[in-house]
């Protein structure tokens, strides 16, 4: 199963998944204002289980989020606000709704910095109730009276993301102190096979030092050796490496 992020030519086939479970249905028009005013928001989920017979073989979507940002929220909050949210029921208990969820309100707090995502549920949905309070942390806000055109009453709910802010900062967190391991780890791993100073007993005795201090020793056929230091590690730049090879050449 693939979760990724709605595209223009999902749009008629998340309209079918609509229509096929919900009653609140939506013109093509208004799921491309939601992919083009928004389009790190909606998910969809893919079965890619299915073998595709050609290129042209659309994918198989089994569930979708529809999801916006208040434009003009009357609290004057940043928000974002879930639209409409379905998964077929070939697909169901899967948890496929609540990582469609969990990914848009990511992308919201993410991409928007919202402090938090409402939505309405009818208050008859019981199962759409359990997911929304019980699994993913909504909270009733207020009744909304025959809010639906069938004249059934509205659940307003909403979900702060303080908790879920915190959690991508300690993430954060998390990956820059495994970064810096990782650094440090480079840098031990560099030294391998680098003179780490000077020789020490009989080998870096009066032998060593008649080889000429700092210009080094002389090797087997007494030749003598030039010691050249030069800069390693991130500090060395194209620069440097020319004039170095200009300095020796």
């Amino acid at each position: 199963m693939d979760i990724r992020v709605l595209k223009p030519s999902d749009i008629p086939h998340v309209q079918l998944a609509n229509i096929t479970n919900l009653p609140e249905n939506y013109f093509c028009k208004y799921y491309l204002y939601h992919a083009m005013s928004w389009p790190q928001l909606s998910y969809v989920a893919v079965d890619v289980s299915r073998p595709q017979k050609s290129p042209y073989d659309p994918p198989k979507i089994v569930g979708y989020v529809l999801a916006k940002m208040e434009e003009e929220p009357t609290d004057g909050v940043q928000h974002g606000h879930i639209t409409s949210l379905s998964v077929m029921r070939t697909h169901r208990r899967l948890g496929l709704a609540e990582k469609l969820m969990r990914q848009s309100q990511r992308a919201m707090l993410e991409t928007f910095s919202a402090h938090y995502v409402s939505l309405h549920v009818r208050v008859s949905n019981v199962a759409a109730l359990h997911l929304y309070r019980d699994t993913l942390g909504f909270s009733v806000d207020k009744v909304e009276s025959k809010y639906y055109a069938d004249g059934e009453d509205a659940y307003s709910m909403r979900m702060e993301l303080s908790d879920l802010r915190v959690e991508l900062m300690d993430a954060e967190s998390d990956d820059e102190d495994s970064g810096a391991d990782v650094e440090m780890q480079d840098a031990d791993d560099a030294s391998v096979g680098v003179d780490e100073g000077e020789a020490v007993g009989s080998e870096g005795g009066p032998a060593r030092m008649r080889g000429g201090g700092k210009e080094g020793g002389k090797d087997g056929k007494g030749e003598k050796k030039r010691r050249v230091k030069v800069k390693v590690g991130r500090g060395l730049g194209v620069g440097e490496l020319v004039e170095r090879n200009e300095a020796t050449s």
